[in-house]
């Protein structure tokens, strides 16, 4: 019996690269959630969030005769970062929005609720914004890493490509950032 989420992982990578289609799809529904809130956190487009772990997926599902990864999750994580940065840098020498995508955007005939809807979001927005800047990126990635997606330190280390006392103190003067940022 499958006792923890390493060892069923192991045991499915195991049966997926034997040929087993359904091992893959049971891979794929206990990682696409974890995934999608690694994504989220590090771009708010949700739609191209979905779209690379789809192409993260694919990817794998290409590779399965040549698959030979010690930790499945890490490589899924550090593959969806890698694919969302290609993105990234891709999207910053184009642009698919046409025009009619602005022009075309309707408005509601209650502009009272809209205004003051926005305004608490605009608020929000600006209250999360002027605490993360007291973070740096890595900071901001390895808070995520590490209290949103619960992982371990030794993972945290690979996916960030540092070693275990730098993700340790890096962890530790974020947290002390976010401490006097919020008084």
């Amino acid at each position: 019996m499958v006792t923890n989420l390493r060892d069923r992982t192991s045991k499915l990578v195991a049966e997926f690269c034997a040929g087993n289609d359904k091992a893959f799809s049971e891979l794929y529904d206990l990682y696409a959630h974890v995934l999608y809130n690694y994504g989220t956190k590090l771009t708010s487009d949700q739609e191209l969030v979905k779209d690379c772990i789809h192409d993260v997926f694919v990817k794998v599902y290409r590779k399965r005769h040549d698959f030979t990864i010690n930790n499945f999750s890490s490589y899924l994580i550090i593959s969806l970062k890698n694919r969302l940065l290609d993105e990234f840098r891709r999207q910053a020498f184009s642009s698919d929005n046409d025009i009619q995508d602005y022009a075309s955007k309707r408005y509601t005939s209650d502009v009272e609720n809209d205004f003051i809807t926005d305004e608490r979001l605009l608020l929000q927005n600006k209250q999360v914004e002027h605490l993360m800047t007291y973070l740096t990126r890595r900071q901001r990635q390895a808070i995520t890493l590490y209290y949103l997606e619960e992982r371990k330190y030794e993972e945290i280390c690979n996916i960030m490509q540092m070693n275990y006392h730098s993700v340790r103190n890096l962890m530790h003067r974020g947290m002390l950032k976010l401490r006097q940022a919020a008084m």
